[in-house]
């Protein structure tokens, strides 16, 4: 309308090389000018774990309750004590879950009834030394018996300051590339740094296959390779035009 200044403004987002997503924005008023640009970065580094969180447990079946529990307390002892012998902390040993259930079963023309009863109970183990975890999985399921249940294995850091550390570096680095993309595509220079947030928080370890049974867990090998630890990081730089 007459008599109203006009106030130019623009902004462009695109996704760029390495899941960098960068917002650049505009805006003038008179001689005053004031721009930025923001950008996503992630990246990501890889190192051996020093860890392997194990998820291991009995499941005894009697006549009684006191029977099976008596069973599933001796053969989780069973197996407790062969990881003490390797070495693991009592600290590092820790009980998860402990339930007794009726083993129930249904019959044509007598209904449900009550064959047995069911004791479980499930440890996780805590092993620091991955390189040896594969000989004392094996000795604690055979310790324990079929009443074993190797619920999983989880490879992940004690610390992961150091390997983060050099993710967030990459993440930097992503971000970085990306925001001077956009600078020249605005015709600007990069100025300084407004605000750096980390949007990513701790992250899971990786599994291993998760198995039910332990029958021939004797014959398997635990590779750890390495585990790969990511990162993302949201920069705002000012903008010099």
């Amino acid at each position: 309308m007459p008599g109203e200044a006009a106030h130019p403004t623009g902004a462009t987002s695109r996704d760029v090389a390495g899941n960098a997503v960068g917002q650049a924005s505009h805006q003038s008023d008179g001689d005053a000018s004031a721009g930025t640009v923001s950008v996503t970065g992630t990246g990501s580094a890889e190192a051996a774990p020093d860890l392997m969180v194990v998820s291991i447990g009995v499941e005894c079946r009697a006549d009684s309750v006191a029977a099976a529990w008596q069973r599933a307390g001796s053969s989780s002892d069973a197996v407790a004590s062969t990881f003490r012998r390797h070495g693991v902390a009592g600290a590092d040993i820790r009980t998860t879950g402990l339930n007794v259930r009726a083993d129930l079963v249904w019959r044509e023309g007598e209904g449900q009834s009550v064959t047995g009863y069911v004791a479980a109970s499930s440890l996780t183990v805590r092993l620091r030394t991955p390189a040896s975890a594969s000989a004392a999985i094996s000795e604690a399921v055979e310790a324990g018996g079929n009443d074993v249940r190797l619920n999983g294995l989880d490879l992940t850091f004690a610390d992961d300051a150091e390997v983060r550390a050099r993710a967030r570096d990459a993440a930097w680095e992503d971000a970085l590339r990306s925001a001077g993309q956009f600078a020249r595509l605005a015709s600007a220079r990069l100025g300084p740094v407004l605000s750096i947030t980390d949007t990513v928080g701790p992250q899971p370890p990786a599994p291993l296959p998760r198995m039910q049974r332990a029958a021939s867990v004797e014959a398997l090998g635990v590779e750890a390779g390495e585990t790969a630890v990511s990162v993302a990081i949201r920069v705002v730089w000012e903008l010099d035009y």
